[in-house]
Parts: C-alpha cells; sequence; structure tokens
C-alpha cells in the first residue's frame, strides 16, 4: 500500500510543477515584450513541459493500473493529457517558424500563446475539480 501512495504523491506534485510551469509560460508571454528573448525562454521550457506531461501520464498509468478500477475521471484524464500534449506542439510548431522581422506574426503569437496558456491551465483544473467530485 505504501507504493500505491508514493505514486499517487509523486502524481500530485507532478502535477503541480506542471501548472507551475503553465503559469511560468503565461506570465512569459504576458510581460516579457522581445520575442526573441521570450522565445528563447519558451525553446527551453518546452522540453520541461513534454517532460512533466510525461511524468504525469506515466505515474497516472501507474496508479490506475494498480488500483485496478478505470473511473470517469481517468477517462477524462487520458485525453487530457494528450490534448495538452498536442496543443504545446501546435504553439511550437507556430512559434519556431516567425522570424525576427515579422512583428505581426509575433504580436499574433502573443495573442495566440496567451490563449493556447489560459486553455492548459483550464484543463489542468477543470481534471483537477472532477477528480475531486468523482
Amino acid at each position: 500500500m505504501e507504493l500505491m501512495q508514493s505514486a499517487v504523491q509523486t502524481h500530485v506534485y507532478t502535477i503541480y510543477f506542471f501548472l507551475a510551469i503553465m503559469l511560468f509560460n503565461l506570465y512569459s508571454v504576458s510581460k516579457e515584450k522581445e520575442f526573441i528573448v521570450l522565445a528563447k525562454r519558451l525553446k527551453i521550457m518546452t522540453p520541461l513541459y513534454h517532460l512533466t506531461n510525461a511524468i504525469v501520464i506515466y505515474t497516472g498509468t501507474i496508479v490506475a493500473f494498480y488500483a485496478q478500477t478505470f473511473s470517469v475521471t481517468i477517462a477524462l484524464m487520458i485525453p487530457a493529457s494528450i490534448f495538452l500534449l498536442v496543443i504545446e506542439i501546435k504553439r511550437y510548431k507556430k512559434m519556431r517558424v516567425i522570424k525576427h522581422d515579422q512583428i505581426e506574426l509575433q504580436n499574433e503569437f502573443y495573442a495566440y500563446a496567451k490563449k493556447i496558456y489560459i486553455i492548459e491551465i483550464s484543463v489542468i483544473i477543470a481534471i483537477y475539480i472532477i477528480s475531486k467530485v468523482f
């Protein structure tokens, strides 16, 4: 039983770290006015984001299989994790093709990235609320 408790704790703390990464990225997009600096920062944060998401998925899988139950919450967590993976890849792909002289695209990216991070944070919060209800 101690193994299960350890896996649940790791899963929860990793989700908090994952949320912190999202909040940091949203803060960076909101406050950083220089696009090149922002792009470099987000380029560094992207592998950490995906690693954390992978750890969340892995520990969640361990917890789900050890508990030997399949609930509505688990059924929602799987597509939510995949959605977060895909939406972050789309954000990164959009960012990496913008050149330093494409000011209009840079301004569009700021609005796009804010929207993406707000959606990501909302998904995490919604899944948390659903997990507490069910």
